[in-house]
C-alpha cells in the first residue's frame, strides 16, 4: 500500500489517496492491427484474452491477462518510435523465456545488471518495449 499526501500552501492537508495495487497496464498498437497483437500476446507470450465489457467493444482492441496481472491492449493512431516507457513483467525461468523468444526471432536486448534481478528487454511488433526479469531468491 502507498500512502500520499498532497500539502496545500501552509501545511494545510488538500487530499489524502492510498494506492491499494494495480489494476492493469495498457499498451497501444495502430488501428486495424489487432490480430497481429492478438499473435503475439496470446500466441507468443501466452496471455489469455478475457471479456472486455460490452460498452468499451466500441473503441477497439481486446482484453488479456496472465497470471493476476491484467493487460489492455487499446487502439489509436501514432507513429512506432521506440521509447523507454515498458511493463515489466516477472518471470519463473529468465534463460528459459530468453532462449523461447530467440527461437521465434524476437531480438532481445540483455539490460544494465541491477544487483539480485536478472532482466533483458525486447519489441513487440509495434515498438512497444517490454521487459522480462527475474528476481535472484536473495532479493
Amino acid at each position: 500500500m502507498v500512502f500520499v499526501k498532497i500539502f496545500l500552501a501552509g501545511g494545510m492537508v488538500f487530499m489524502e489517496i492510498t494506492i491499494t495495487g494495480l489494476d492493469h497496464i495498457q499498451i497501444c498498437v495502430p488501428i486495424g492491427k489487432e490480430d497481429t497483437a492478438r499473435d503475439f500476446y496470446l500466441n507468443l507470450l501466452h496471455f489469455v484474452e478475457i471479456d472486455k465489457p460490452a460498452c468499451l467493444q466500441k473503441n477497439g482492441g481486446f482484453w488479456c491477462n496472465v497470471g493476476e496481472i491484467n493487460l489492455h491492449i487499446g487502439v489509436e493512431e501514432f507513429e512506432m518510435t521506440k521509447s523507454k516507457r515498458h511493463p515489466a513483467f516477472i518471470v519463473q525461468d529468465i534463460q528459459e523465456a530468453r532462449d523461447y523468444l530467440k527461437k521465434h526471432n524476437v531480438v532481445i536486448k540483455e539490460e544494465t545488471a541491477i544487483p539480485g534481478i536478472e532482466r533483458f528487454s525486447f519489441y513487440d511488433p509495434f515498438m512497444n518495449r517490454i521487459e522480462f526479469l527475474q528476481k535472484s531468491a536473495a532479493s
